[in-house]
């Protein structure tokens, strides 16, 4: 008899074994899942945040507003993303052909002043439009690289113009961060150098400059620094300061501006020596990154630490 109940008695002893060791697996899987979850990384829980749009403990959070380091370094090469500016190459190739409309008359606010004009040339020929204009879409293309959005006020495929008054009136209802308007000189010759214009402080007829003097001479500076750095272009040396600045209140282009505006004049035509340069197109290479070097500096507020806070 007792040959028949002793293997009975093992195997009840065999399955109390296992019972005691599946439980004891199953408290330490319930242990093991209350502290994952309070440690905040068992299951599903990542996710479950994502969803809720809970952020994470370095403050980031599920769509990205912190952004990436990634997104960080992208920006930081885009310092002018979400800034627009407006780029005028002064004068049309075109307006030669239509004498009487670009001679008719437009209000400035201080007065009346043509339409617009042919420009200058070089003495070789070499129209100051065909300059601006190549100016132009080079300085476009060095800010888009920057990261910004460019507006013309033309690209030399209308009739003629446009005129002065519609020049600022296109940087104003682009809602411009900054406008340039790009120009050369027509002085005598033995006359060198490239100067900015500013805006003049006016305030009469439909011209009202106040509110854009102060950042436009910030501008203007900034775009002196860098243009003549990258050029090696010399101040002018027959007006404005002596150091490449010139305050005007009877142009068109600036009095009518609600947005911080400056004129460049990057050298004269009619001087041997700046004509060799204008018409190089690895020196306008240079000129552009300089213009669009100085746009960035006062866009991105580096103007004052460049020229030393003056």
């Amino acid at each position: 008899m007792s040959n028949a109940t002793f293997p009975g008695r093992r195997g009840r002893i065999a399955l109390l074994v296992a019972a005691v060791v599946a439980l004891l697996c199953l408290a330490a899987g319930l242990l093991w899942y209350a502290t994952a979850r309070a440690d905040g990384h068992g299951g599903h829980d990542g996710k479950s945040a994502a969803r809720s749009g809970k952020g994470v403990e370095d403050g980031r959070s599920s769509d990205g507003a912190t952004g990436s380091p990634q997104e960080k370094e992208k920006d930081a090469q885009l310092p002018l993303k979400g800034r627009t500016v407006l780029v005028d190459p002064g004068h049309n190739p075109h307006n030669r052909d239509h004498p009487a409309r670009i001679s008719r008359l437009v209000d400035i606010g201080t007065g009346k002043k043509e339409c617009d004009t042919t420009g200058t040339a070089t003495n070789s020929g070499y129209a100051e439009a065909e300059f601006t204009l190549d100016l132009a879409r080079r300085v476009r293309t060095a800010l888009e690289e920057r990261g910004a959005t460019v507006k013309f006020t033309h690209n030399g495929n209308t009739p003629y113009g446009p005129c002065v008054d519609e020049r600022a009136e296109s940087g104003n209802r682009a809602g411009a961060d900054a406008a340039i308007s790009l120009h050369a000189d027509g002085a005598p010759e033995g006359s060198r150098g490239f100067h900015v214009i500013l805006p003049a402080p006016v305030h009469r007829g439909a011209a009202d400059t106040r509110k854009i003097a102060a950042p436009s001479r910030r501008l203007g500076t900034a775009v002196r620094d860098t243009f003549r750095e990258a050029t090696g272009e010399p101040p002018a040396d027959y007006l404005g300061d002596g150091e490449g600045l010139d305050t005007r209140g009877d142009l068109g282009g600036l009095n009518l501006s609600t947005v911080p505006k400056v004129f460049l004049e990057c050298g004269n035509m009619r001087d041997a020596q700046d004509a060799e340069r204008l018409t190089s197109a690895r020196w306008r290479a240079r000129a552009a990154d300089g213009v669009a070097e100085g746009i960035a500096d006062f866009l991105t507020e580096k103007s004052s630490a460049r020229s030393g806070g003056q």
